[in-house]
């Protein structure tokens, strides 16, 4: 089985930083791409970042230059570093991760979600 657990989300004051962790366990072969998502009540998920096997990111037009999503293939965990937070960032954030498990059927994971709250 493939697990993805995510951390660090929480509630911080606009322009206030955040790093989001997501690290993926269990029978894995092998790791495709990795990212975030986020979800406002009531709106469909949106891509918010990610990043191929080989390093190569991309990211929504909202969080360009404020954003930015790392890898560690050795922990199999990505990250989103979120600078200069703004009210309108408050949503659920979801990682995911598109991989081989032992079974033997490339899959994409979801995490758990975890809640940012940008708010004075």
């Amino acid at each position: 089985q493939v697990q993805l657990v995510e951390s660090g989300g929480g509630l911080v004051q606009p322009g206030g930083s955040l790093r989001l962790s997501c690290e993926a366990s269990g029978s894995i072969l092998r790791i495709n791409a990795m990212g975030w998502y986020r979800q406002i009540p009531g709106k469909e998920r949106e891509l918010v970042a990610f990043i191929s096997s080989s390093g190569n990111t991309n990211y929504e037009d909202s969080v360009k230059g404020r954003f930015t999503v790392s890898r560690d293939n050795a922990k199999n965990t990505v990250y989103l570093q979120m600078n200069s937070l703004k009210p309108e960032d408050t949503a659920v954030y979801y990682c995911y991760t598109y991989l081989l498990p032992t079974s033997g059927t490339w899959t994409r994971y979801w995490g758990q979600g975890t809640q940012v709250t940008v708010s004075s």
